[in-house]
Protein backbone atom coordinates (compact mmCIF):
# COMPACT_ATOMS: atom_id res chain seq x y z
CA UNK A 1 0.00 0.00 0.00
CA UNK A 2 1.36 3.39 -0.90
CA UNK A 3 -0.04 6.68 0.12
CA UNK A 4 0.83 9.51 -2.64
CA UNK A 5 0.88 13.07 -0.34
CA UNK A 6 1.24 15.36 -3.61
CA UNK A 7 -2.10 17.58 -3.83
CA UNK A 8 -3.68 16.39 -7.36
CA UNK A 9 -5.90 18.90 -8.73
CA UNK A 10 -9.43 19.26 -10.65
CA UNK A 11 -10.41 21.77 -13.05
CA UNK A 12 -12.65 23.48 -9.87
CA UNK A 13 -9.20 23.37 -7.82
CA UNK A 14 -8.12 26.54 -9.74
CA UNK A 15 -8.28 29.84 -11.36
CA UNK A 16 -6.05 31.06 -14.67
CA UNK A 17 -4.26 34.37 -13.27
CA UNK A 18 -4.34 36.60 -15.54
CA UNK A 19 -1.35 38.84 -16.82
CA UNK A 20 -0.18 41.67 -18.50
CA UNK A 21 -0.99 41.04 -22.99
CA UNK A 22 -1.00 43.09 -25.81
CA UNK A 23 -3.58 41.33 -27.65
CA UNK A 24 -6.11 44.30 -28.55
CA UNK A 25 -9.12 41.77 -29.24
CA UNK A 26 -10.70 38.14 -29.12
CA UNK A 27 -10.43 38.37 -33.06
CA UNK A 28 -6.22 38.19 -32.66
CA UNK A 29 -5.95 34.60 -31.18
CA UNK A 30 -5.96 32.00 -33.62
CA UNK A 31 -7.90 28.75 -32.00
CA UNK A 32 -6.38 26.74 -35.43
CA UNK A 33 -3.74 24.42 -34.63
CA UNK A 34 -1.24 22.53 -36.86
CA UNK A 35 -0.15 18.90 -35.76
CA UNK A 36 2.39 16.28 -36.78
CA UNK A 37 1.63 12.90 -34.87
CA UNK A 38 4.89 10.67 -33.85
CA UNK A 39 3.82 7.47 -35.13
CA UNK A 40 1.44 7.68 -38.25
CA UNK A 41 3.50 10.97 -39.18
CA UNK A 42 -0.17 12.25 -40.37
CA UNK A 43 -1.03 15.82 -40.47
CA UNK A 44 -3.93 17.83 -38.33
CA UNK A 45 -5.22 21.04 -38.77
CA UNK A 46 -8.30 22.25 -37.44
CA UNK A 47 -9.80 23.66 -33.80
CA UNK A 48 -8.44 21.10 -31.09
CA UNK A 49 -12.02 20.28 -29.30
CA UNK A 50 -14.15 16.89 -30.02
CA UNK A 51 -17.08 15.46 -29.15
CA UNK A 52 -17.22 12.48 -27.46
CA UNK A 53 -17.84 9.19 -28.91
CA UNK A 54 -21.10 8.72 -26.84
CA UNK A 55 -24.92 8.26 -27.66
CA UNK A 56 -26.40 11.50 -28.68
CA UNK A 57 -22.97 13.30 -28.86
CA UNK A 58 -20.88 11.51 -31.66
CA UNK A 59 -23.54 11.03 -34.25
CA UNK A 60 -22.95 10.72 -38.26
CA UNK A 61 -24.99 14.47 -37.83
CA UNK A 62 -22.76 16.33 -35.25
CA UNK A 63 -19.77 15.02 -36.77
CA UNK A 64 -20.84 16.78 -40.32
CA UNK A 65 -21.74 19.70 -38.47
CA UNK A 66 -18.84 20.25 -36.18
CA UNK A 67 -16.39 19.08 -39.06
CA UNK A 68 -17.64 22.64 -41.25
CA UNK A 69 -16.76 24.38 -37.65
CA UNK A 70 -12.96 22.77 -38.16
CA UNK A 71 -13.94 20.91 -35.20
CA UNK A 72 -13.71 17.08 -34.49
CA UNK A 73 -15.84 14.51 -33.58
CA UNK A 74 -14.81 10.60 -32.62
CA UNK A 75 -17.89 8.47 -33.54
CA UNK A 76 -19.93 6.28 -31.62
CA UNK A 77 -19.01 2.32 -31.60
CA UNK A 78 -22.10 0.97 -32.08
CA UNK A 79 -22.47 2.24 -35.90
CA UNK A 80 -22.49 -0.93 -38.04
CA UNK A 81 -20.15 -1.50 -40.58
CA UNK A 82 -22.62 -0.48 -43.76
CA UNK A 83 -23.58 2.55 -42.12
CA UNK A 84 -19.59 3.92 -41.66
CA UNK A 85 -18.75 2.61 -45.43
CA UNK A 86 -21.77 5.08 -46.58
CA UNK A 87 -20.57 7.48 -44.20
CA UNK A 88 -16.74 7.43 -44.78
CA UNK A 89 -16.92 6.58 -48.45
CA UNK A 90 -19.05 10.03 -49.95
CA UNK A 91 -19.26 10.68 -53.25
CA UNK A 92 -19.36 14.65 -52.08
CA UNK A 93 -15.97 15.32 -52.60
CA UNK A 94 -16.00 18.94 -50.12
CA UNK A 95 -17.75 17.03 -47.44
CA UNK A 96 -15.59 13.78 -47.74
CA UNK A 97 -12.46 16.04 -46.83
CA UNK A 98 -13.94 17.40 -44.01
CA UNK A 99 -15.21 13.84 -42.81
CA UNK A 100 -11.53 12.37 -43.46
CA UNK A 101 -9.66 14.74 -41.83
CA UNK A 102 -12.19 15.56 -38.26
CA UNK A 103 -14.05 12.53 -37.77
CA UNK A 104 -12.68 9.33 -36.40
CA UNK A 105 -13.84 5.58 -36.23
CA UNK A 106 -14.20 4.43 -32.91
CA UNK A 107 -14.32 0.84 -31.83
CA UNK A 108 -13.21 -1.43 -28.65
CA UNK A 109 -10.59 -4.38 -28.41
CA UNK A 110 -12.85 -7.44 -29.35
CA UNK A 111 -12.47 -9.58 -32.62
CA UNK A 112 -15.88 -8.15 -33.68
CA UNK A 113 -14.46 -4.74 -33.26
CA UNK A 114 -11.32 -5.32 -35.24
CA UNK A 115 -13.34 -7.40 -38.15
CA UNK A 116 -15.33 -4.35 -38.53
CA UNK A 117 -13.12 -1.71 -38.60
CA UNK A 118 -10.93 -3.97 -41.23
CA UNK A 119 -14.08 -4.19 -42.96
CA UNK A 120 -14.49 -0.76 -43.08
CA UNK A 121 -11.31 0.16 -43.91
CA UNK A 122 -10.50 -1.78 -46.95
CA UNK A 123 -14.23 -1.01 -48.18
CA UNK A 124 -13.70 2.83 -48.18
CA UNK A 125 -9.89 1.69 -49.58
CA UNK A 126 -8.18 3.54 -46.62
CA UNK A 127 -10.51 6.36 -46.20
CA UNK A 128 -10.43 6.24 -42.54
CA UNK A 129 -7.56 8.38 -40.94
CA UNK A 130 -8.69 8.17 -37.62
CA UNK A 131 -9.29 5.45 -35.29
CA UNK A 132 -10.13 5.99 -31.76
CA UNK A 133 -9.10 2.68 -29.47
CA UNK A 134 -11.83 3.38 -26.93
CA UNK A 135 -11.58 1.06 -23.76
CA UNK A 136 -12.57 2.13 -19.96
CA UNK A 137 -9.02 0.93 -18.68
CA UNK A 138 -6.06 1.15 -20.84
CA UNK A 139 -3.74 -0.33 -18.33
CA UNK A 140 -4.26 -3.94 -19.16
CA UNK A 141 -1.38 -6.02 -21.00
CA UNK A 142 -3.70 -6.84 -23.52
CA UNK A 143 -4.64 -3.43 -24.52
CA UNK A 144 -1.49 -2.15 -24.90
CA UNK A 145 -0.62 -5.38 -26.90
CA UNK A 146 -3.84 -4.67 -29.34
CA UNK A 147 -2.43 -1.00 -29.70
CA UNK A 148 0.75 -2.45 -30.77
CA UNK A 149 -0.59 -4.85 -33.54
CA UNK A 150 -2.54 -2.22 -35.04
CA UNK A 151 0.44 -0.07 -35.65
CA UNK A 152 2.35 -2.84 -37.32
CA UNK A 153 -0.83 -3.34 -39.44
CA UNK A 154 -1.43 -0.22 -40.04
CA UNK A 155 1.62 2.26 -40.20
CA UNK A 156 -0.74 5.03 -41.79
CA UNK A 157 -3.18 5.26 -39.38
CA UNK A 158 -3.42 7.88 -36.96
CA UNK A 159 -4.23 5.89 -33.91
CA UNK A 160 -5.79 7.54 -30.74
CA UNK A 161 -6.08 5.27 -27.80
CA UNK A 162 -7.30 5.36 -23.54
CA UNK A 163 -8.11 5.61 -21.45
CA UNK A 164 -5.38 6.55 -19.12
CA UNK A 165 -4.36 8.81 -16.09
CA UNK A 166 -0.86 8.54 -15.32
CA UNK A 167 2.44 9.49 -17.27
CA UNK A 168 4.22 5.97 -17.86
CA UNK A 169 1.04 4.42 -18.79
CA UNK A 170 0.83 7.02 -21.74
CA UNK A 171 4.55 6.79 -22.90
CA UNK A 172 4.03 2.86 -23.13
CA UNK A 173 0.99 3.20 -25.31
CA UNK A 174 3.05 5.71 -27.54
CA UNK A 175 5.81 3.88 -27.84
CA UNK A 176 3.44 0.92 -28.58
CA UNK A 177 2.35 3.18 -31.79
CA UNK A 178 -0.68 5.32 -30.21
CA UNK A 179 -0.53 8.83 -31.90
CA UNK A 180 -2.91 10.77 -29.46
CA UNK A 181 -3.37 9.44 -25.60
CA UNK A 182 -6.37 10.24 -23.93
CA UNK A 183 -6.56 11.17 -20.50
CA UNK A 184 -9.28 10.80 -17.89
CA UNK A 185 -10.91 8.10 -15.60
CA UNK A 186 -14.01 8.68 -14.27
CA UNK A 187 -13.98 12.63 -14.45
CA UNK A 188 -17.27 13.24 -16.61
CA UNK A 189 -20.36 14.39 -15.75
CA UNK A 190 -22.89 10.62 -16.58
CA UNK A 191 -19.71 8.60 -15.27
CA UNK A 192 -19.60 6.54 -11.87
CA UNK A 193 -16.53 4.57 -12.42
CA UNK A 194 -14.71 6.56 -9.10
CA UNK A 195 -18.13 5.77 -7.28
CA UNK A 196 -18.47 1.98 -8.25
CA UNK A 197 -14.66 1.27 -8.21
CA UNK A 198 -12.97 4.07 -6.13
CA UNK A 199 -10.17 4.50 -8.91
CA UNK A 200 -9.72 7.47 -10.95
CA UNK A 201 -7.49 10.95 -10.48
CA UNK A 202 -8.07 14.41 -10.25
CA UNK A 203 -8.17 15.59 -14.07
CA UNK A 204 -5.77 18.80 -14.05
CA UNK A 205 -3.17 16.89 -12.28
CA UNK A 206 -3.88 13.39 -14.93
CA UNK A 207 -3.64 15.93 -17.78
CA UNK A 208 -0.50 18.27 -16.51
CA UNK A 209 1.44 14.78 -15.78
CA UNK A 210 0.54 13.06 -19.28
CA UNK A 211 1.03 16.26 -21.41
CA UNK A 212 4.46 16.42 -19.83
CA UNK A 213 5.33 12.87 -20.38
CA UNK A 214 3.92 12.73 -23.91
CA UNK A 215 5.57 15.37 -25.13
CA UNK A 216 8.85 14.22 -23.86
CA UNK A 217 8.20 11.69 -26.70
CA UNK A 218 6.71 13.69 -29.18
CA UNK A 219 3.45 12.30 -28.66
CA UNK A 220 -0.14 14.26 -28.15
CA UNK A 221 -2.73 13.88 -25.46
CA UNK A 222 -6.79 14.18 -24.87
CA UNK A 223 -8.12 15.72 -22.15
CA UNK A 224 -11.27 13.57 -21.70
CA UNK A 225 -13.83 14.52 -19.66
CA UNK A 226 -14.50 16.93 -16.86
CA UNK A 227 -15.38 20.36 -18.64
CA UNK A 228 -18.32 21.84 -17.27
CA UNK A 229 -17.60 25.06 -19.37
CA UNK A 230 -15.46 26.68 -21.99
CA UNK A 231 -13.57 28.45 -18.78
CA UNK A 232 -12.37 24.32 -18.18
CA UNK A 233 -11.77 23.76 -21.90
CA UNK A 234 -9.12 26.37 -21.40
CA UNK A 235 -7.85 25.38 -18.31
CA UNK A 236 -7.50 22.08 -20.19
CA UNK A 237 -5.47 23.88 -22.47
CA UNK A 238 -3.55 25.71 -20.37
CA UNK A 239 -2.23 22.21 -18.66
CA UNK A 240 -0.66 20.89 -21.95
CA UNK A 241 -3.54 19.26 -23.43
CA UNK A 242 -3.40 19.04 -27.49
CA UNK A 243 -6.96 18.22 -27.68
CA UNK A 244 -10.13 19.00 -25.19
CA UNK A 245 -12.88 16.07 -25.29
CA UNK A 246 -16.65 16.48 -24.05
CA UNK A 247 -19.61 15.14 -24.33
CA UNK A 248 -22.01 16.72 -21.56
CA UNK A 249 -21.37 20.22 -23.75
CA UNK A 250 -22.27 18.47 -26.58
CA UNK A 251 -25.44 16.85 -25.42
CA UNK A 252 -29.12 17.88 -26.30
CA UNK A 253 -28.47 19.24 -29.60
CA UNK A 254 -30.73 18.51 -32.73
CA UNK A 255 -27.30 16.87 -34.05
CA UNK A 256 -26.92 14.20 -31.73
CA UNK A 257 -30.30 12.65 -32.11
CA UNK A 258 -31.69 12.11 -28.40
CA UNK A 259 -35.50 12.12 -27.45
CA UNK A 260 -36.35 15.69 -26.47
CA UNK A 261 -38.75 15.40 -23.48
CA UNK A 262 -40.66 18.09 -22.23
CA UNK A 263 -41.13 18.48 -18.28
CA UNK A 264 -43.35 20.79 -16.51
CA UNK A 265 -43.12 23.32 -13.57
CA UNK A 266 -44.67 25.68 -11.73
CA UNK A 267 -43.36 29.12 -12.39
CA UNK A 268 -42.62 31.68 -9.62
CA UNK A 269 -45.51 33.62 -11.06
CA UNK A 270 -48.36 34.44 -9.81
CA UNK A 271 -52.02 34.42 -12.23
CA UNK A 272 -52.98 37.83 -10.24
CA UNK A 273 -57.40 36.58 -10.97
CA UNK A 274 -56.82 32.93 -9.71
CA UNK A 275 -54.01 33.37 -7.41
CA UNK A 276 -52.51 30.27 -8.99
CA UNK A 277 -49.03 29.80 -10.06
CA UNK A 278 -48.17 29.92 -13.65
CA UNK A 279 -47.03 26.71 -15.08
CA UNK A 280 -44.14 26.62 -17.40
CA UNK A 281 -42.86 23.53 -19.87
CA UNK A 282 -38.73 23.68 -19.95
CA UNK A 283 -37.41 20.67 -22.94
CA UNK A 284 -34.88 18.53 -21.87
CA UNK A 285 -32.88 15.50 -23.46
CA UNK A 286 -31.62 12.00 -22.04
CA UNK A 287 -28.08 11.81 -21.87
CA UNK A 288 -25.93 8.61 -20.32
CA UNK A 289 -22.61 7.24 -19.80
CA UNK A 290 -22.14 4.44 -21.91
CA UNK A 291 -21.12 2.22 -19.30
CA UNK A 292 -24.48 2.76 -18.06
CA UNK A 293 -27.24 0.28 -17.50
CA UNK A 294 -28.89 2.21 -20.10
CA UNK A 295 -26.50 1.70 -22.74
CA UNK A 296 -26.05 -1.56 -21.85
CA UNK A 297 -29.66 -2.35 -22.43
CA UNK A 298 -29.68 -0.42 -25.49
CA UNK A 299 -26.29 -2.25 -27.09
CA UNK A 300 -25.48 -4.79 -25.19
CA UNK A 301 -28.60 -7.05 -24.09
CA UNK A 302 -27.96 -6.09 -20.82
CA UNK A 303 -25.22 -6.47 -18.24
CA UNK A 304 -23.12 -8.90 -17.71
CA UNK A 305 -23.37 -10.83 -14.39
CA UNK A 306 -19.83 -10.21 -14.09
CA UNK A 307 -19.91 -6.68 -13.90
CA UNK A 308 -21.69 -3.45 -12.73
CA UNK A 309 -23.02 -0.22 -14.92
CA UNK A 310 -20.12 2.70 -14.76
CA UNK A 311 -22.48 5.50 -15.50
CA UNK A 312 -26.04 7.13 -14.98
CA UNK A 313 -28.60 8.40 -17.22
CA UNK A 314 -29.60 11.92 -16.72
CA UNK A 315 -31.75 14.88 -18.71
CA UNK A 316 -29.74 17.72 -19.99
CA UNK A 317 -31.64 20.98 -21.23
CA UNK A 318 -32.62 20.91 -24.93
CA UNK A 319 -29.98 23.49 -26.38
CA UNK A 320 -31.12 23.44 -30.40
CA UNK A 321 -28.24 23.87 -32.81
CA UNK A 322 -24.76 22.97 -32.10
CA UNK A 323 -23.66 25.62 -33.42
CA UNK A 324 -24.84 28.10 -30.82
CA UNK A 325 -22.73 26.29 -28.17
CA UNK A 326 -19.82 26.24 -30.46
CA UNK A 327 -20.19 29.63 -30.49
CA UNK A 328 -19.96 29.72 -26.58
CA UNK A 329 -17.29 27.86 -26.02
CA UNK A 330 -14.83 29.15 -29.05
CA UNK A 331 -15.78 32.90 -27.35
CA UNK A 332 -14.61 31.71 -24.02
CA UNK A 333 -11.64 30.38 -24.56
CA UNK A 334 -10.86 33.17 -27.23
CA UNK A 335 -11.32 35.57 -24.13
CA UNK A 336 -9.31 33.42 -21.80
CA UNK A 337 -6.18 33.53 -24.34
CA UNK A 338 -6.24 37.34 -24.34
CA UNK A 339 -6.41 37.39 -20.61
CA UNK A 340 -3.06 36.13 -20.53
CA UNK A 341 -1.74 36.80 -23.88
CA UNK A 342 -1.66 33.72 -25.78
CA UNK A 343 -2.05 34.95 -29.66
CA UNK A 344 -2.38 31.18 -30.41
CA UNK A 345 -4.48 28.27 -28.74
CA UNK A 346 -0.93 26.29 -28.44
CA UNK A 347 0.98 29.29 -26.73
CA UNK A 348 -1.60 28.77 -23.72
CA UNK A 349 0.25 26.35 -21.31
CA UNK A 350 3.17 29.09 -21.72
CA UNK A 351 0.96 32.14 -20.80
CA UNK A 352 -0.55 29.73 -18.02
CA UNK A 353 -0.15 30.36 -14.19
CA UNK A 354 -2.75 28.69 -11.91
CA UNK A 355 -3.77 30.11 -8.65
CA UNK A 356 -5.46 27.14 -6.23
CA UNK A 357 -8.82 27.98 -5.00
CA UNK A 358 -11.37 26.70 -2.22
CA UNK A 359 -8.51 26.76 0.30
CA UNK A 360 -7.49 28.31 3.18
CA UNK A 361 -3.93 29.18 1.49
CA UNK A 362 -4.27 29.76 -2.08
CA UNK A 363 -0.88 28.64 -3.89
CA UNK A 364 0.41 30.06 -7.63
CA UNK A 365 1.91 27.29 -10.10
CA UNK A 366 3.65 28.32 -12.91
Amino acid sequence: MLIIDDIKLDYSDVLIKPKRSTLKSRKQVDLLRTTKFRNSKKVYSGIPIMAANMDGVGTFKMADELAKLNIFTCLVKTYKTNELVEFFDCSDLVQLTYRKQNVAMSIGTSDGDMKKFRNVYELTEGKVKYLCVDVANGYTEMFSDFIYQLRLNHPELVIIAGNVVTGDMTQELILNGADIIKVGIGPGSVCTTRIQTGIGYPQLSAVIECADAAHGLGGHIIADGGCTCSGDIAKAFGAGADFVMSGGMFAGHDEGGGRVIPKNYLSNEINMKSGEQYKETKMFVQFYGMSSETANEKHFGGLKDYRAAEGKEVLVPYRGSVDNTVQTILGGVRSACTYVGAGKIKDLPKCTTFVRVNNTHNRVYE
